[in-house]
Parts: C-alpha cells; structure tokens; sequence
C-alpha cells in the first residue's frame, strides 16, 4: 500500500453513504514506505484526496479528481475519463506507476492507456498521490510518483444506484451491492457511460465491472481483486493530427490476491494479473485501411515481509514482473507458424516481446520521538537490458519540532523502461527507436507542513536530473515524430493550504473548507539537440492554481466551488482540415471554474453540476479542443438489504 499524510478534512460525508461502515478519518495513515508506520513517524509528502472531497466535487473520473492535486498534470482528449493522459512533477504518463488498492496496473505498451481503469468514482475511498522518484519502495517504473486507488468496502449489506445525464447526450447509470460481515466482505459494483462528446470525434460509450473483497482472522487478512473495463471512443489526432477521424476499441483484465500475517514477522504475499486488448483504427469508417492490434499481458507476484524489533522495523522483499506484448506492429516479427489469432478478429498478431523484471529490496525505519530515518535500497535486473543488477537508494528523513510542524528531506534515485510504443512503434508519421536508452533520475526534496484542526499548511521543493529521457519529437517542421533520449533537469515548488471553517465556527458554520495550492515547475536542457518541437515531456504545466471551496447554501443544500488556472509551457502545430500550418501556436493560460449543487438525504441525494461554466475554449494536447461548458445532473439512492 502507498502511505502519506492525511490532510484532516471537514467536507461533510454524503448522508446517503452513510449506511456504510466508516473508519475514522483521523486514523488514516498513508506513508511512503515499504512498512506501515503510525502518524507521527512518516516520512513522505502524499497528498491525499479523501472520500468526503470526493462526493463534494463535479468530478466525473478519477481523472477529473486528479485536476484537483496541483503537482499533477491532467492531459485529455475527451471528458468520463476516456484517452487522458497523467503526469506528476513535470513527468509524463510514462512516468507514473498507478496502482489499485497497492497493485501495479501500470501499463507497459504506452502510458496513454494505463488510466482506462475499471472503477467509478462512487467506488473509491480515497486517492493517494506521492510526487517523486518512489523505486525503492515501489519498483523501477516509479520513476517521477505513484498514484494509488484506495476502493471502498463495508461491513453492511446495502444496495447503491445511480442515474445522470447531460450534455452532448451523455448518460450514466451505476450500481454496487455490498455482501459482508466482521469477517469477510465483498462488493461488486458496475456501470455504463456513453456521449456524443464535446468536441470533433469524441464521442464515446464505456462500461465497467469491479469486484474486490476479503477475510479477516486474528493470524492473517486476505483480500482479492476483479475488474473488467471497456472503452470504444472516436480519438481525435490520438497519433497524429493529420487524421482527425481515429478510433480506438479497448479492453481490460485485471485480477489480483493478496495476504498478511499476524505477529512479530508480517509476511505479505500477492499475485497479480493484467491483460489489455487495443484496436486501433486510423480511419474509423474504413478498418481496413490502417489497424493495429496489441496484446499486453503482464503477470506479477511479490513477497514481502517486515519485522519490528528494537533497533526499529526492517522490511525485506522480492518481486518478479513479466510483461509481454503480441502485435501486428509492436515487438519483434514472428514465425508465420507462431502467429496468434487476434481475439474476435480474423486478423493475427505477427510480432511479439517479453521481459521480465527482478527486484529485491531492503529497507529499515530508524523511529525516535521526533525524528524519523528510512533507508532502502532496490536492486533491479530487467531482462531487457544486460541481466545485470543495478542498484537504487533512498533516503526519507521527517522531523518534528513542537506546535504541529513537520519538516521532511528525501534524496531517491529511480530508472524506468522506454515502452513498447517507445521502441518499436511505426506509422507515416511516427517512429519508434529500439535504441533507446532507459531513463534515469536522482530526485531531492524538502519540505515542511504545519496542522492544527483548524488549519493545515504545506510547502515543498523539488530538484529532478534526469539522463536519457524519452521524449517523441520533431526535429524539424517536415519530420515525422521520433522517440529520443535527451537530458532534462526539473525544479519545481508546491505550496497548499486547508482552512476549515468548522472547527472554528462549529458545525453550524455557513462556510465548510477552503482549499488552497499552487504549483510551480521549470525544466532545463542538458544537452544541445536541436529539436522543432516536443509531444510531451516539454509541454509541461509550469503553473497551476487550485482553490476548492465548499459551503452550505440552505437547509441541506451544499455547493462546491473549483477553480483551476493553469499555464502550459510549450506549443502545437496547428493543422487545417488535416494540413499543418507550419506554425507553433502556444498552449498559454487557462482559467476553469466548476460548481455541484447537491442536496443530500440519509437514504439519497440528488446534484447538479456544471464544468467549465465560463465556456473557455482551451487545448490540453495539440489539435484536441477541450469542450466548453458541460451540464450534468444525477441521482443517488441507498437500499439497506
């Protein structure tokens, strides 16, 4: 599991969730490293977005949740979470390890669709975010941060429904039904979402199903995992911006199990298994014209253990992680006898590859009263690569003084594979590299953070050196896109603020929370490649401000008030009806409001909400128009079973 800070939120729970078993807020702890460790001694800076933010906001996604972090990128080409890409500190979707409840769902043929994820925003109890390079504690793929999905379970028997709609024609219907006792529980949970989109080909309809559970004894808890999303969506310049009528057809498989031991030693098993299916059309009403098929698999499992004692706890640990791709245009060319069938396609994958990765890792936890010292080390053989183990440490350090302060220090050190787009990827207007190095970077940070009930505050500063980053470019205005290496330092400030109102006004109190953060990044080149443009990694937000307010309106109707003014460093070519322009035009500033109204019953509630209400017309990636405003309205019912 990740681990952090929890930051103490007031933002009134949903009456109509209410049914569910909750834990007490003040008792969640989410730290960075590979043992749990109590409030007092982490020794990370997570953000963390709580079940209570969750059901105040007009977030639709986790993606749309995701906006609401300042240190984290949201880049998309459609709304409900369809083709968005994520990044951390300055870092690209490549970068970021995402996981489900602490398993890896990091997808290895291309960050674009690590995100296709198969749960809704009813189904989670909070979101983890760590910025920063996390290997030791996460593997070698948690190169600029990890993002971890926390679901929800109960101990009650209930029924969950939802209905809403909107524009562009979009309508969404949902359910979860909660089966469970002190001992063992399960919740399944569905939905189904389409639109006619907001913008030029970017319609979509997409569906999910999740399942996740478990038993608890008093000498181990064992919890599993099952979903299954699908997404068909019209994808707008998705590769290129030449073709502007692109389709993708996605599939995903996940499953996972999981164990703990009671005891002095804790030992902590886990399997997991992830399969996507991507058809990719250029042309989506001429198939056959230009498609792809890709087929990742990847299979994991993990021992991990830890032990307390008197000089502290050390944990110790090993995991193996196979990915493997077929492709009729990934990987390296097949046997004809060895070709496989394409899933519900006459077509067949002709090209194939596969590594495996093996690390190992030690950590010890030094706890004093105010001072606490992680140290780890990963030591990592890809087989990718030479079969030789390289090493990676980290140091975490928090110390704290008296009155509510905190103050952290960090130094990591991370690498991350290029994916299997990255290499082998071929198009008229891309071009992969098999020659490509994997990236490499030494982070440092420090940071303070002051709480009281009332009030909460946190600022942090972060340097990045980064060898060999990936980045597809054009090196000049008729090129086609290349995957390259290149050095690139990032530097970056975040500062945020809590304020809430009830724990100085009382509950009665017209105001609830105020949110306020602000982040600031700046990249440098170390090196003197001359390149016309970049596709990601230096179109990075270089400001982004946040500020959340939630307040009560009358009676028991609540608003929730989102404001994002973000300035997007780089710039796009702009194409005409398919044609360049052979112009950059700069991404520039962005300013985006958003509002939920909703009133909340023991049993139901019912909300409307508007995105974008000044109808800002803005790209978030080259040639996509993000759409203007969008209206939503929705329904929420609970059944005690």
């Amino acid at each position: 599991m990740l681990a952090g800070i929890a930051l103490p939120v007031i933002c009134a729970q949903a009456q109509v969730e209410q049914t569910e078993s909750e834990y007490e807020l003040e008792g969640l702890e989410v730290i960075g490293t590979r043992v749990p460790l109590s409030p007092q001694h982490s020794v990370r800076m997570v953000q963390v977005l709580t079940r209570q933010q969750i059901a105040a906001t007009a977030a639709q996604s986790v993606n749309d949740l995701l906006k609401l972090v300042a240190g984290v990128d949201v880049r998309q080409r459609g709304a409900y979470g369809v083709q968005t890409d994520i990044g951390v500190n300055g870092g690209t979707s490549d970068q970021l390890t995402v996981l489900l409840n602490g398993v890896n769902i990091s997808n290895s043929h291309t960050g674009h669709l690590t995100m296709d994820l198969p749960v809704s925003v009813d189904d989670i109890e909070r979101i983890e975010v760590l910025e920063g390079g996390a290997s030791r504690v996460y593997g070698s793929s948690a190169f600029s941060g990890a993002i971890n999905i926390v679901t929800r379970h109960s101990q009650d028997d209930n029924l969950g429904v939802s209905l809403s709609g909107g524009s562009f024609g979009t309508a969404a219907a949902g359910a979860h039904l909660n089966l469970g006792n002190r001992q063992v529980f399960n919740r399944f949970s569905g939905g189904y979402a389409r639109s006619d989109g907001g913008s030029d080909n970017s319609d979509f309809n997409k569906g999910n199903f999740f399942m996740n559970g478990g038993y608890n004894s008093s000498d181990v808890d064992i919890k599993w995992q099952a979903g299954v999303s699908t997404m068909n969506y019209g994808a707008n310049t998705f590769y290129s911006a030449a073709y502007n009528n692109q389709y993708e057809d996605n599939r995903r498989y996940m499953a996972a199990i999981s164990a703990e031991t009671k005891g002095r030693v804790h030992l902590m098993p886990s399997l997991y298994w992830n399969r996507s299916l991507d058809h990719y059309l250029l042309f989506r009403d001429n198939p056959s014209a230009y498609e792809n098929f890709h087929q990742l698999n990847v299979y994991g499992a993990n021992l991990n253990a830890y032990v307390d004692w008197s000089l502290g706890k050390t944990a110790f640990g090993a995991e193996v992680r196979s990915e493997g791709i077929l492709s009729n245009n990934l990987g390296k060319p097949m046997e004809e006898s060895e070709y496989v069938k394409v899933p519900g396609h006459p077509s067949h994958y002709t090209n194939s590859d596969n590594r495996t990765n093996i690390s190992y890792f030690l950590e010890h936890d030094l706890l004093w009263d105010n001072v606490t010292v992680s140290l780890g080390l990963l030591a990592n053989m890809n087989s990718a690569l030479d079969y030789r183990f390289r090493l990676y440490p980290g140091v975490d350090i928090s110390w704290r003084p008296a009155g509510g302060w905190k103050l952290y220090a960090s130094f990591n050190q991370a690498l991350r594979m290029p994916t299997f787009t990255d290499l082998y990827y071929k198009s008229p207007t891309i071009n992969g590299n098999v020659g490509l190095k994997p990236e490499k970077s030494t982070d440092y940070t420090v940071g303070a953070q002051y709480s009281s009930p009332a009030f909460q505050a946190k600022v942090k500063a972060f340097y990045r050196r980064g060898t060999d980053m990936i980045d597809w470019v054009k090196f000049n205005a008729e090129d086609s896109y290349h995957s390259a290496n290149f050095n690139l330092n990032n530097y970056g400030v975040e500062l945020s603020s809590t304020v809430n109102f009830q724990e100085m006004w009382g509950a009665n109190s017209f105001l609830k929370q105020l949110n306020v953060s602000y982040a600031y990044i700046y990249q440098s080149r170390r090196d003197d490649k001359t390149i016309y443009r970049s596709n990601y990694a230096l179109d990075y937000l270089k400001n982004k401000l946040v500020v959340s307010l939630n307040h009560r309106v009358a009676g028991k109707l609540e608003a929730q008030w989102d404001v994002r003014v973000q300035h997007r460093n780089g710039s796009f070519e702009l194409y005409t009806a398919g044609k360049p322009s052979g112009t950059l035009t700069p991404y520039g500033t962005v300013g985006l409001l958003d509002l939920k109204l909703q009133w909340v019953e023991k049993t139901y509630s019912l909300y409307v909400q508007g995105n974008n209400l000044t109808n800002h017309k803005y790209y978030d990636l080259g040639n996509v128009q993000q759409p203007g405003f969008w209206f939503m309205a929705g329904v929420k019912k609970m059944f005690a079973l």
